[in-house]
């Protein structure tokens, strides 16, 4: 049983369902209880939605989304995952949590009525190590008062990076229930291809529009490159702001904002188009986008926050930033101008693909969850 992600019923196929793809061949039935979903998404806020393609080559998987607002969302983990054990006789529940923690608190109140061992999962610490605004400010400050009380009742707290299960330990999580267990599950098929789109930008960036991202300042730096183009692929809350911002300055001529793409396929197309790629977020727990953008053989600028430290090596398969607009200025500058470095740096970063194969990491994944109960 999973608590957490709606993505998927809101009819994308990004990281989460891909994740679904594999989890399914590790076992006979996975429900996943998550927050209400809109009519217009799918039309799936009623329980019980099974999982596209779920059952032809692995277990089934069935959505139930909670059918009102997240006020409700705690007494329906709780009272809907109480109804679903008792009829399916679940062994393990993991609980994907992050501020307000309503997942890991209907998890906890959950395992007390069923007693089904569960681990909470922490991909990302909101905030840290720079918040972008208050709510993030707010974010970190919970994670720092409640993460110890939320996970006191998990067998296991997993987290993807190093850098995120320090944290959480200097945050009170006792250091025997934490286990770094990667999700940065990077599919061969996709991300390996000969063939590669031709190339009409500079740069590429790609994530959800949101002040933590660090586009804002991407798009400064770009006001002082007058002659480097920029591909925003992805949406969000800030698009609209981001798109009155170039016209502000000028440069409206130099960035296409290409939208939410809906598969891997066309992401990593996308990324393809540019000379470079550049993450410029102020916190993160991978990201996953950056190391698809290594393992196509894309430079890559990144601040060196979630795995980045883990995944780089600073001047051979990427480049650190500290994220201010004058540093992005002197290292794009500096990568684009040089063909033999951008080159060789590619292919170095395509070996990353290696260290993050998508079924050998979700089977460890798999393992670690079977193990807890």
């Amino acid at each position: 049983m999973i608590s957490g992600d709606r993505s998927v019923l809101q009819g994308k196929m990004g990281a989460f369902w891909y994740t679904l793809q594999e989890m399914r061949k590790h076992f006979d039935r996975i429900d996943i209880i998550c927050p209400y979903v809109s009519a217009g998404n799918v039309g799936m806020s009623e329980s019980g939605h099974r999982f596209a393609g779920a059952g032809d080559d692995g277990g089934e998987i069935f959505f139930h989304p909670c059918p009102q607002s997240l006020l409700f969302q705690i007494p329906w983990i709780t009272n809907k995952g109480k109804v679903l054990i008792q009829e399916h006789g679940h062994d393990v529940m993991t609980v994907h949590d992050y501020p307000p923690f309503y997942n890991g608190i209907g998890a906890k109140r959950l395992h007390k009525k069923t007693g089904i061992p569960y681990a909470t999962e922490i991909h990302h610490i909101v905030g840290w190590p720079k918040a972008a605004n208050l709510q993030e400010v707010i974010g970190r400050e919970m994670s720092h008062f409640f993460l110890k009380r939320i996970t006191s009742a998990a067998v296991a707290v997993r987290t993807v990076n190093n850098t995120v299960a320090k944290q959480v330990k200097r945050f009170g999580v006792p250091e025997s229930k934490v286990h770094v267990i990667s999700s940065f599950y990077l599919d061969k098929t996709i991300l390996s291809g000969e063939y590669k789109p031709p190339v009409s930008y500079d740069i590429s960036f790609c994530g959800r529009l949101v002040p933590n991202k660090g586009l804002s300042e991407l798009i400064d730096a770009l006001a002082e490159l007058p002659t480097v183009r920029l591909l925003v692929i992805g949406d969000g809350p800030e698009r609209q702001k981001m798109e009155a911002k170039v016209k502000e300055l000028g440069i409206a001529n130099r960035v296409t904002f290409l939208g939410w793409l809906p598969t891997q396929e066309a992401v990593s197309g996308a990324m393809q188009t540019a000379r470079i790629f550049v993450m410029n977020s102020k916190s993160e727990g991978g990201p996953r986008i950056a190391l698809e953008a290594m393992a196509c053989g894309l430079p890559v600028i990144v601040t060196p926050v979630g795995v980045m430290p883990e995944a780089i090596e600073d001047g051979v398969n990427g480049v650190f930033t500290t994220g201010e607009t004058a540093d992005l200025v002197e290292k794009i500058s500096v990568l684009l101008a040089d063909e033999a470095l951008m080159k060789s740096m590619g292919n170095e970063a395509k070996k990353v693909l290696e260290l993050y194969e998508r079924s050998t990491l979700m089977k460890n994944y798999a393992d670690f969850l079977k193990n807890l109960a």
